[in-house]
Parts: C-alpha cells; sequence; structure tokens
C-alpha cells in the first residue's frame, strides 16, 4: 500500500540551561522541528552568572559539586584542562562551546519567554510568548529549572517585628551584594549545600563579625575528597546489584573513618542514615567550625526586634538573616487544573511523562544523587525517540504501577521533606532508562511504529505580536518559527515508515 510522507511533531522547548540544550540537541540530532525559548539573551540558565532572565542567580564563587567527568554531556566530555571541580565561569563557557559545537543557536530565541501554555481540543498546545505572539506546537519540553522560585519557612512568632536584614539564598551574590555583610552579625538558616558554601565564605576573617548556622535537624557533610580521590566518583565503585542496604552500610564506615562524627565539630547528630538524604558537600564548613570562625545553632524558635531565639534556649543578636530555604517546583506558564506541582510533587514516568499526557514532556525535573545533565540528556534522547516512533511507551496502567512501586521506593529511602520528592539514584535511573528504552523499542516495532503524538500544529496559523519586530538569535539572524507542512496526507495512525527522509 502506498503511503504519503509526512514530517514529525513540532516541539515547543521551554528554557535553554543545560536541560533545555539537551533537550534541543535530541530534537536536532532527530531532525525534529523545534523552537528553543528562552527568557535571558544567551544560554546557560542557572550556570550563566548575572542571567538578565530575572530567574536564575548563583553566587560568584559558585563551583560545581560533582567531578566533571560524571558532570558532562555523554556525547560532549569536558575539555581535559579542566580542574576536577570547575567554576561557574568554565561551565558557562563549556555551554557555549556545545552549542556550537552542535549548532543550537539557530534554534534558540532569546528574550523571549513563555507565558502560557494551553492544550487545545485537536491535541496541540497553544503556546503564548511574552511578546503577545501565539505560535502552536505538537508537544513541550520543560526546561524551566527548579532552583528559581525561592521557598520559605512559615513565619516564626516575632519574625514581623525583626528591624534586621533579610534575604533569600537565591539572592546572594557575595559578601557585599545584595547586602554588605561586612561586620555583621549573620545567621545562615539551612543546613544543604548553599547554606554551607555561604556559611564558609561569609565566616572567612575579615569579613562577617559573627557567623551562626541554624538547622532543625543534622547533616552529614562529605568533603569533595575522600582519600584523595573525588567523592562523589567512588559511586561508582558499586556494581548496579550491589542492594541499597549494603551501599549505605559501606559509605557510613567510610565517612566515619574520613570524617568522624558530625558532633565532634559541633553539629547535632543526624537521626537518618547516610543516604537517606540529599547528601551535603563542603570541603571547608568543618575547619571553620573547628576554628570558632563559624557557630552551629538549632532551629529558630522566635524572633524580636534585634535577637533570634533558638528551641535549645538560646538567642544571638542578628543583623542579617540569610535563608537557604529551597526552592518551590513551579510552572507559571500552565494554568494549575492542567499541570502543578503542590509540595514539590508531581508524579511523573521517568520522572518526565504524565501517563495519558505524552505530549507535555519535563527534563531535569529531578534530583540526583550526582550530576543532573547526564540524565537530562537521556531523557532528552529517551523523548526523542518517543516522538519519532522508535520507542513507543506501555500502556497507562503500567506506567502508573512502575511510578507507584518507584515512589513506594524513594519514600522508603528518602526523608519525607519537599526536598526529597525528586529524588532519584543517579546510576540507577540511567540504567533504568536504558533498559525501558529497550522495551519500548521492541513494542514500537511489534506496532508498526506508530508515531504516538500526529503532527497537526501545521493545520493552525501562528499569531505574530502586533507591531512587534521579529527577536534575534544568537547568530544575530531572525528567530523564524519551525515551521513544517506534510507534503502529503498521511492515515490518522500515521507510522514512523511513512514518515519523509526518514
Amino acid at each position: 500500500m502506498k503511503t504519503h510522507p509526512v514530517y514529525l511533531p513540532r516541539v515547543c522547548v521551554i528554557g535553554a540551561g543545560c536541560s533545555g540544550m539537551a533537550a534541543s540537541k535530541a530534537l536536532k540530532d532527530q531532525g525534529i522541528p523545534f523552537d528553543c525559548f528562552e527568557k535571558g539573551s544567551d544560554i546557560g540558565g542557572l550556570w550563566r552568572f548575572g542571567n538578565d532572565n530575572g530567574m536564575s542567580r548563583i553566587y560568584k564563587s559558585l563551583h560545581i559539586n560533582t567531578h566533571r567527568d560524571r558532570m558532562e554531556y555523554r556525547d560532549y566530555p569536558m575539555p581535559d584542562h579542566y580542574p576536577d571541580y570547575p567554576s561557574h565561569a568554565l561551565i558557562y563557557d563549556y555551554f557555549q562551546d556545545y552549542a556550537k559545537r552542535f549548532d543550537l543557536y539557530r534554534h534558540m530565541h532569546f528574550n523571549l519567554g513563555v507565558k502560557r501554555v494551553e492544550p487545545v481540543e485537536d491535541g496541540t498546545l497553544r503556546i503564548t510568548l511574552d511578546d503577545g505572539s501565539v505560535r502552536y506546537y505538537d508537544a513541550v519540553m520543560v526546561a524551566n529549572g527548579h532552583h528559581w522560585s525561592e521557598r520559605w519557612p512559615e513565619p516564626y512568632p516575632g519574625q514581623d517585628k525583626f528591624k534586621g536584614i533579610q534575604f533569600h539564598a537565591h539572592r546572594y551574590v557575595d559578601e557585599a551584594h545584595p547586602h554588605n555583610l561586612t561586620d555583621k552579625n549573620v545567621l545562615v538558616v539551612g543546613m544543604g549545600n548553599s547554606a554551607m558554601d555561604i556559611a564558609t565564605e561569609i565566616s572567612r576573617p575579615g569579613i562577617a563579625k559573627k557567623v551562626f548556622l541554624s538547622g532543625r535537624r543534622g547533616a552529614y557533610v562529605f568533603p569533595k575528597y575522600l582519600f584523595g580521590k573525588p567523592f562523589d566518583k567512588l559511586t561508582e565503585a558499586f556494581p548496579l546489584w550491589v542492594p541499597f542496604w549494603f551501599k549505605e552500610f559501606m559509605a557510613s564506615i567510610i565517612f566515619r573513618l574520613a570524617v568522624g562524627k558530625m558532633s565532634d565539630y559541633g553539629l547535632p547528630q543526624p537521626d537518618f542514615g547516610i543516604g537517606q538524604a540529599h547528601p551535603t558537600i563542603s570541603n571547608e564548613i568543618l575547619g571553620r567550625l573547628g576554628s570558632g570562625d563559624l557557630h552551629y545553632r538549632p532551629g529558630i524558635e522566635r524572633f524580636d526586634a534585634k535577637k533570634v531565639y533558638f528551641e535549645d534556649g538560646s538567642s544571638e543578636a542578628i543583623d542579617a538573616i540569610i535563608w537557604c530555604t529551597g526552592y518551590n517546583v513551579s510552572f507559571p506558564f500552565f494554568d494549575e487544573s492542567f499541570i502543578s506541582a503542590p509540595d514539590n510533587y508531581l508524579p511523573l514516568f521517568h520522572r518526565a511523562l504524565q501517563p495519558g499526557r505524552p505530549n507535555v514532556f519535563f527534563v531535569g525535573l529531578l534530583q540526583p544523587l550526582g550530576p543532573v545533565m547526564p540524565l537530562s540528556e537521556a531523557q532528552s534522547k529517551w523523548y526523542a525517540q518517543l516522538l519519532t516512533g522508535k520507542y513507543a511507551l506501555p500502556s497507562e496502567k503500567e506506567m502508573h504501577h512502575y511510578m507507584e512501586a518507584e515512589q513506594k521506593d524513594m519514600k522508603k529511602r528518602y526523608l519525607t521533606s519537599a526536598r526529597h520528592t525528586m529524588q532519584v539514584d543517579f546510576e540507577l535511573f540511567l540504567a533504568e532508562l536504558e533498559r525501558e528504552l529497550k522495551r519500548g523499542i521492541r513494542r514500537s516495532n511489534e506496532r508498526d511504529n506508530p508515531l504516538p503524538i500526529q503532527p497537526r500544529a501545521y493545520l493552525h496559523a501562528d499569531q505574530p505580536a502586533k507591531g512587534a519586530a521579529a527577536k534575534r538569535n544568537g547568530k544575530g539572524k531572525a528567530s523564524a518559527p519551525s515551521r513544517r507542512k506534510p507534503a502529503g496526507r498521511g492515515s490518522a495512525k500515521t507510522s514512523r515508515r511513512a514518515v519523509a527522509g526518514r
């Protein structure tokens, strides 16, 4: 039977950070038409210092906490001259090289964010951009990140009377910005990586007068190196078949030998296992505590105009508070009735797809024990295989069953908190995604490689912004939308074998 050639689904990528670039590369490799929209004027997302997108912020001294070999995209290694733990500036350079090497800039639309994503009755998605223009796509890949919407704790008694400075870690740049912390008594609230980095920096002699670190529960603080080797690479020593309890047991022994007890440094001993929380990594924080440059305090109880009172009955006169209390998962372009993540909870198949909704794909919406980039890359390649019909999803019932089992395992393993709603194990996640891809390729072949999303966006007319000039991409050329019309009419159940040029 003669088949007519058709084109592949048209895709919108939201965000040009590390996940958005991985998505763009995967789509480009498979010849899938797409546009990537970025609020800022360049790629890089979180890793672009001084990003002008109004969302991504990092502090000046930031370095990665995972070894470069584990963080890099698998198809583009970081340069050999990079140190084990590069600075944000080197990571940004790497991203720019990556985008140029694979010619991604031509698909990028800068200074143009996505304002709204709405489902249309025919299965397409109506995308309204910040300039008021409207475009239609068959699918959207959400890569807007989850480290930009500040999460604050519920107000404490008397906090409204406190006269000192208060700001979220998201706003911290250095000891002088956004507020000058020199010669001030500063309280850093939190026990995560940002709290450790900031407390370490401002407790150096000559900066803050006194620095206090407050946390409700303890944390295992890992150094970047153990026995002369990068700490995070030690996890590669365990084969995938080794059970978690044994890994945790061995890790606790190694930690005790190399670091000791947290109580030896004046920190509370954690009331949970060493692998039950996202790791806190710092080379300097324990030394700062030991030298008296930094002082631990338990959780906050209440405030008055000048003092903070703690749960152990102590109090301190405080000039400034930095709240290192994490982030909310937020999708401002979705109506809450369509997609939302209350309390940072959004169940997804392999942290990417909702059953029954294959045209909305989340990239990098996870918190791994390891780097995000290789996982975003693997997710993106997986979705590109789905869009071209080379991979087929399991049934919705099977997807729900997998998600429920995964959620049960995660609840059993990790502490219950907003920080751990998206937690995954780096090696296990990659291995399971690879297995699922192989299963899906077999399913697709059995079903004659059907396209799961029929291209219909071309049936709608895009609506340009009234009186607005075309935005420009990184090469200085007008960013015309991707547009591929079918060369002929395909059947309602289009097969990948009928796709033109494939």
